[in-house]
């Protein structure tokens, strides 16, 4: 199930300073980052096994989701960079929205496989 988690954040004069550390659910094997995306959707995938970590660094987007048999779509809007986006294996996917500044960062538990990667909604 998917949840959003507060990444620690530290701030004075000088600006923040946002730690992720000891906060997620599993051990960083990859990370990717999504950047000048014009009014496309991305993803349409859920996985096997890969559990992810979405944080827009930069700008905005939401990330819209289904989980099991539930047909019902939950977004979730991504516009600061103190929110994390934990995404369960199970969660069918896809990213929109993005404001033309907008960087998606995202932390994998696993490296790429294909085979990881199921295209099929619920």
């Amino acid at each position: 199930m998917s949840k959003i988690i507060d990444l620690r954040t530290f701030s004075d004069d000088r600006g923040y300073l946002t730690v992720i550390e000891k906060n997620l659910p599993f051990e960083i094997k990859r990370v990717f980052y999504i950047y000048n995306v014009d009014d496309s959707k991305r993803g349409f995938h859920r996985h096997k096994k890969t559990i992810q970590a979405a944080v827009c660094v930069k700008g905005s987007c939401n990330i819209m989701l289904q989980s099991g048999t539930d047909k019902s779509v939950e977004t979730f809007t991504l516009n600061t960079p103190s929110k994390c986006l934990i995404l369960s294996p199970e969660d069918f996917h896809w990213m929109q929205d993005f404001s033309e500044d907008a960087v998606l960062v995202v932390l994998a538990s696993e490296y790429y496989d294909k085979d990881d990667y199921i295209f099929e909604n619920y």
